[in-house]
């Protein structure tokens, strides 16, 4: 196995991911649920070092760059946004303090956008990866998940962006409301019937979202059908209210397989050109764009 040179991190709110590389290939990988949530300011060194600490050679200093939340206000270090419009990534990375010798960590900043107020931290590092797969590429990023992104790119740069919150919809409906009763389970067919119905009529929302329950008790409503359902409804109603983004643009999805195939298929419905990218990809090919604003020092065969 290749000895590693740098180590690329994805602090997420519940997890932590991580990679140790050698130039731009994978030798090591890992993750715990020590996400920024279950953290205080100074655990997020032994947090990195229980999964890395195995990792690290001795007599010389490894660089992790990470992205996420380790650059929030409730963060290791908190990492400034910059504003929009801007490149993905800047020029510099912000520092985080260390006790460990072997280790010297950065961080991605984030990007921010006054009006309407609206933040990315995490995201900004897929979309440098993407953009670095895909040179003098135009059009529209969706990051789906717990905070579904619509990111508008043009001439290298963020132009706008907005945020819904979908996936976090999703997840409090399925487990800890009166739905939780009657989801369980997909179908097709009813993902497509929800995301119908959520674009046609999306002020209706909340009435249809009741109407889960309601089909459920009384006309024995498959569980497979309404939890698919419920996420079509979330999902039009989404990509009604995101209609500037997507209308007449091609549109590149980056995320997790199952949710990323889901609103490609939304999208493809609507005849619009659209492609799937997978999210960890994403995020290693930005973290390794992020290594050339590293200083001089901490560049090991930056490609």
């Amino acid at each position: 196995m290749s000895a590693l040179d740098w180590i690329a991190a994805d602090w997420g709110t519940s997890h932590l991911r991580v990679w140790g590389l050698a130039g731009d290939h994978v030798v090591q990988q890992a993750q715990s649920d020590q996400g920024m949530a279950q953290l205080g300011r100074d655990g997020f060194e032994a947090a990195l070092l229980a999964l890395v600490g195995d990792w690290l050679p001795n007599g010389q200093i490894t660089p992790v760059i990470a992205c996420g939340m380790a650059g929030s206000r409730q963060g290791w270090v908190e990492a400034p946004y910059r504003s929009v419009p801007c490149t993905p990534l800047g020029a510099t990375l912000t520092p985080a303090p260390t006790r460990e010798l072997r280790l010297s960590v950065h961080v991605v900043p984030g990007l921010k956008q006054v009006k309407p107020a609206d933040v990315i931290r995490g995201e900004e590092t897929q979309i440098a990866g993407y953009l670095a797969r895909n040179p003098g590429w135009d059009g529209v990023i969706c990051l789906p998940g717990t905070h579904s992104k619509w990111v508008h790119i043009s001439a290298g740069e963020v132009v706008s962006f907005q945020t819904f919150l979908t996936g976090e919809m999703f997840a409090l409906l399925t487990q800890h409301s009166v739905l939780r009763h009657s989801v369980a389970g997909w179908d097709s067919a009813g993902f497509a019937d929800g995301v119908a119905q959520g674009m046609e009529r999306p002020e209706r929302l909340m009435a249809r979202l009741f109407s889960i329950r309601a089909e459920g008790l009384l006309d024995g409503l498959d569980p497979a059908l309404a939890r698919a359902r419920l996420s079509g409804l979330l999902i039009g109603a989404e990509l009604a209210a995101a209609k500037p983004y997507w209308l007449g643009q091609r549109v590149a999805v980056i995320g997790a397989d199952g949710l990323a195939k889901a609103y490609a298929t939304a999208l493809a419905g609507l005849s619009v050109p659209v492609s799937i990218h997978d999210a960890t990809e994403m995020t290693i090919a930005g973290l390794n764009e992020a290594r050339a604003h590293l200083p001089p020092s901490e560049r090991p065969c930056v490609n």
